[in-house]
């Protein structure tokens, strides 16, 4: 899975594997987390969003199952 460094406040690293359709979120406070079954339009968007962490509280927060990887 490649990871990116993205600009944002909350998120330090994006990270998206498209054959198991698997995102992975390294945030500034949290830790790094794997959530599973989302679709590569969700990870697109979330690269696009201008604000990364308002589009994952909306998007992704809570919609997708997930596990705590670090």
């Amino acid at each position: 899975m490649e990871r990116l460094h993205v600009s944002s406040a909350t998120i330090i690293v994006v990270g998206y594997d498209s054959n198991l359709k698997t995102l992975e979120i390294q945030f500034s406070d949290a830790g790094t987390y794997r959530y599973f079954d989302v679709p590569v339009t969700v990870f697109n968007d979330l690269m696009n969003a201008s604000s990364k962490g308002q589009y994952f509280k909306v998007k992704i927060k809570d919609r997708f199952s997930y596990m705590r990887v670090e």
